[in-house]
């Protein structure tokens, strides 16, 4: 239980990776033939692209890949400096024990400015012949495009719910849980294919408790159960506008939520509403609206009573 999860559980080859069979194969085949190129990663968190990027400097380098493996994280060290000093260094020296370009992840790179950017794109061809670029980016369009057509692109995609079933069941086999399918479905809906995600909130419940279950979940994880979500909106709906708004009141204190999590879990659950897709529509639309003005620093509690209000009309 002191073992934090998401490195406990975290695969050491490819055939442990989950939910990634395309890119893995496209992958290994390079690393097999120890001939990769720059490569760019590109997906939502939680996905596998560090995990690759670690597997692929072991595959390559056996008990030497510490040595021969550099990772730095661009959301922590924005600008150039980042690229002038770690990377370069590490850049201009040759591999240790092995004649294979050594690996570079640079995590979060869309985080990096525009002349960062630049400077990586440099020192990704001045030192071609000694290292090798793995970038990884949740948007790949944050990326400037002379980098782009210097990589291999690989776009991961969020887990599905089979995928995420499978690992939450090895987990609560090796750590002795007690879980069931709906609470199952409830951490796939929670995390969003986040794989960071349903093992935090898995190793949060399991300090708790070893019984799994959806009280427990919405706790741990600050967000409201979906069917009273769905009961706020259909008050709303209904025209019954107070119940609507003391059922969110009493949802948002309950579970400590803000305005931005619970317009959310509003969007999500608007599209399994039984109203036209046209209301729909309106629906989500004035969602976005709202999630705009809660962003800019409007008065949670006053926006979301405006869309109770907006959806009784």
């Amino acid at each position: 239980m002191n073992d934090i999860w998401i490195e406990k559980f975290r695969p050491s080859n490819f055939d442990e990776v989950v939910g990634q069979e395309v890119i893995v194969n496209r992958i290994r085949a390079m690393v097999k033939q120890k001939n990769v190129p720059h490569m760019l990663f590109a997906g939502p968190p939680g996905t596998g692209k560090t995990t690759v990027a670690l597997i692929i400097a072991r595959d390559l380098f056996k008990e030497d890949w510490r040595q021969n493996f550099l990772e730095t994280n661009a959301s922590s060290e924005r600008g150039i400096d980042v690229v002038r000093e770690d990377i370069k260094d590490f850049a201009r020296t040759r591999p240790i024990n092995i004649n294979i370009p050594k690996i570079i992840l640079l995590d979060e790179a869309d985080a990096l400015t525009r002349d960062a950017q630049n400077a990586l794109r440099r020192t990704m061809e001045q030192y071609s012949e000694n290292c090798r670029f793995i970038l990884s980016a949740n948007y790949s369009s944050k990326i400037i495009e002379p980098i782009q057509s210097r990589c291999a692109i690989f776009r991961f995609k969020p887990l599905s719910l089979e995928d995420v079933k499978k690992i939450v069941k090895r987990i609560a086999k090796e750590e002795k849980l007690k879980i069931n399918d709906n609470v199952v479905n409830l951490i796939y809906e929670v995390s969003e294919g986040d794989l960071r995600r349903v093992e935090n909130i898995l190793q949060s419940c399991a300090i708790i408790s070893n019984e799994i279950t959806e009280k427990l979940i919405n706790e741990i994880s600050a967000t409201a159960n979906p069917k009273e979500v769905r009961e706020i909106l259909d008050l709303a709906l209904s025209k019954e506008f107070v119940k609507a708004r003391n059922k969110l009141l009493d949802v948002m204190l309950k579970n400590g939520l803000s305005g931005l999590d619970v317009i959310k879990q509003i969007q999500k659950e608007a599209l399994n509403l039984k109203i036209d897709d046209s209301k729909k529509l309106e629906l989500i639309d004035k969602c976005g609206e709202i999630e705009f003005r809660l962003v800019e620093g409007s008065d949670d509690f006053v926006q979301l009573e405006s869309l109770l209000a907006f959806m009784g009309k």
